[in-house]
Formats: C-alpha cells, structure tokens, sequence
C-alpha cells in the first residue's frame, strides 16, 4: 500500500466523476446537494429562506441553480430565494447561506455553504470539502510520477492501490453513462432550452463526418460525440462531470472513438478513466475546476488535461509522456474565460468541449513523438492557471457580466 502522509490529501475519484443532471456541476448539482443536507437536518422547518451570492446569483437563473433548490426544499416547507450577485463571500465566489425558520418566523439555523466546482461542496478553509474522507497519500504529479519511476507502476496502478476495491464498479458505470450520453445526443435533434434557440449539433456532424475520408472522418467524429454529450448537458440531460458539467463533453468523445477506431477493451478505458481522474483531482486540490473561482482554464482546459493523459496511456505512454500530455493539455488553455452567454451553458461551452477533445488528441500525439523530457512541469501549469484564475476580473468568471455575454440580457 502507498503510505499516506500527515498533510492533507486528495479525496476519492468517485467525487470528480459524478454521475448526475446537468446543465451545470456548480450552479445545478451543487446546491441541488446542498439543499438534500440541509432539508435533512430541518424536515419540520416552517418555511427555507436561500441567500445566492456573487457567481452563484449572476448567472444562477440561466443554470437553473434557484429550480434545482426548491425542487428539493419546497416538498418540506415553502421556500424564498434572495439574489445577491453582487456580494462576493471571502472563500468562493458561490456562496449560499440556507434559513430553516420556525412557525414564528425565528431562525432555527443559517447554514452558509460553498460550490467550489464538479458538483462539490465546501464549507470553509478549514474544511474544504464535506463528503467523504480523504484516500491519497500524495497530491501532486511530480510526487506520483517519482513514484511510477521508483515502483515500475502506473497512473491507474496507484488509483487502484488508494481507492476501494468497488472503483472499477463506480468507473464501469460512470463509462456506461458517457457513452449513454453519447448514443442519446446522437439522435436527439432540435432546439435547446433557452433564450438563445441554439439547434443542436451533433447528429448533423456525425452524419457529415461519415462521408468524409478517413483523416478528416476522424476528426469530424470527435467532434460530434464531444458536441453529443454537451447538448444533452445543456438540456438537463444524464451526464458525468469529468471535471465539471461544462465540460462533460471532451472525455466521453476522445475515449469513445478511440474505442470504436482501436478496439481498446472496457477495462483498458476503464484505466485511462482512473488517470484522468487523477489528473483532474491533482488540479482541483491544488488549484480549481470551478469557473467561478479560475474561468474556463479550470472546466475546459482540466478535461483537455485528463482527455490527453488518458488518450496517451491507450496509446502505451510512458508515465513521463503521459504527464507531459496533461501539461500541453492545460498549459494552452491558460487563461481561457468563463463569460456564458445568457448564462446558459452553451454559447462558448458547448463547441469548446468538441474543439478541446480535438486538442487533446493532439497533445497525445506530440507527446507520444517525444522522450517526456520537458521544461515546465504539469504542477507548475497548474500553480500558473490557480494564479491566473485569481487574477482574471470577475465579469470574466461565470458572472456573465462581460467577454463573449456582454451584449446578452441573462433570463
């Protein structure tokens, strides 16, 4: 077993990769969670009062962030909701303070929480996290590259010593539902939810992509798998957050036409799903996958990371060529921002997910042409993207307040 350290750790995959509702892990599935505990602790409440803060309020009625809580508060009590977006609270820009109040209108107990990105919650810095314990030992790539190098072992292979022995169960249902994602995506046709009337996409690429030669079929393929998952996303659909909703759409697309284009089993994918998974836990302890907190760097740019780690183990990558992989992955997407149009989870997000499944193949490809042996490590990427992120003004970090939303009233 790997011995686990004094300091602070890593949680279990299970938490990254959560299987859910979209259009939104932060926004949706976050405070959907949030209320579930709270409701828990206050069955006989009178009424809830629910106070939205900073990103969370901004863009919270386009994610549907006020439906998702009251779905799940108003069956036990009526339910108020107060926007503040201009309020930004010190730990994280979606923050939530929940009220259960008695018949006489007293507070029974304010609950401030904070959806700190992929569905995750959050209290304070004190506890950073508020749903399971932690299981790795070491939280940074450098750390369990040095590792693979001294044990001849892998990514996965380390995965596989600090989890439960059920992982590979919770990973072959989380591969099921991506591809589900996928298959539906396929054949839905239409126009999405919201103000925007966007069409979808993905059956139309996948059709165009299957008259082209092979080079350029490939290519148009990725895309509309990625295209696929991101449309059912953003219609409330069954996805997995791999790291986020937002972002849901690069993983499925690259591993599932690398399984269809190379006949890799499920359990090899299931293996590159481990290492991503890791690859995007490293990012979310040391920095963030919100794109409330860092922009799209930490959502799009993460899954590009994980995508491209994942795309270089299938190919037979060394652990140091695969770590290279998510440093390209990342490293050029840095600075990306996070301005939804509409505050929907469409205008940029969705061809994103298709054009950073394209790039992460890509990034295995360079990588795979190389010893592994580079300059800037993927740990240093992610300190520069978690400094980045902090210092990116905030309409550029999901508030829909500027960039590509600017010219767009929110619903």
């Amino acid at each position: 077993m790997v011995l686990t350290k004094a300091h602070p750790s890593m949680k279990s995959i299970k938490e990254l990769y959560r299987i859910g509702t979209g259009p939104s892990s932060s926004h949706t599935m976050g405070p959907r969670k949030a209320a579930e505990m709270f409701v828990e602790r206050h069955p006989d409440a009178a009424s809830f009062k629910v106070t939205l803060y900073g990103s969370l309020a901004a863009t919270g009625k386009g994610h549907m962030t006020d439906v998702a809580i009251i779905d799940t508060l108003q069956p036990a009590a009526p339910v108020e909701i107060v926007w503040q977006p201009k309020v930004f609270l010190p730990f994280h820009p979606n923050g939530m303070t929940f009220a259960a109040l008695d018949a006489d209108n007293k507070i029974l107990e304010n609950w401030t929480v904070y959806s700190i990105g992929g569905g995750a919650l959050a209290e304070n810095n004190d506890n950073p996290t508020i749903e399971s314990p932690e299981v790795y030992g070491m939280n940074n790539m450098t750390e369990i590259l040095q590792w693979c190098e001294r044990t001849g072992k892998s990514y996965w292979e380390y995965v596989k010593e600090c989890e439960n022995e059920d992982i590979w169960d919770y990973l072959a249902e989380v591969w099921d539902t991506m591809k589900d994602a996928i298959h539906r995506g396929l054949e839905a046709e239409g126009v999405l939810p919201g103000p925007l009337n966007l069409r979808r996409k993905a059956s139309t690429y996948y059709i165009r992509a299957t008259g082209y030669k092979q080079s350029l079929q490939s290519r148009g393929l990725v895309f509309s798998y990625a295209l696929a998952v991101s449309e059912e996303n953003a219609s409330g659909g069954k996805i997995v957050t791999a790291p986020t909703c937002g972002s849901c759409g690069v993983m499925p697309a690259v591993l599932y036409h690398l399984q269809k284009s190379r006949d890799f089993s499920d359990m090899r994918i299931l293996r590159a799903l481990a290492t991503a998974g890791l690859i995007g836990n490293i990012v979310k302890f040391n920095a963030s996958i919100s794109g409330a907190e860092v922009g799209c760097q930490g959502e799009v740019g993460v899954a590009c990371a994980m995508a491209s780690a994942a795309a270089n183990q299938l190919f037979g990558g060394s652990p140091a060529q695969i770590e290279y992989a998510a440093e390209m992955g990342l490293e050029h997407h840095l600075g990306m921002t996070c301005d939804p149009v509409c505050g929907l989870v469409q205008i940029p997000c969705i061809e994103r997910n298709a054009y950073a499944a394209a790039r992460a193949l890509d990034a295995n490809l360079y990588s795979a042409f190389t010893d592994g042996m580079h300059r800037v490590s993927f740990d240093k990427v992610v300190q520069v993207m978690k400094q980045t992120g902090h210092d990116l003004p905030s309409l550029y970090k999901e508030t829909s307040e500027g960039g590509l939303a600017k010219d767009y009233q929110q619903m």
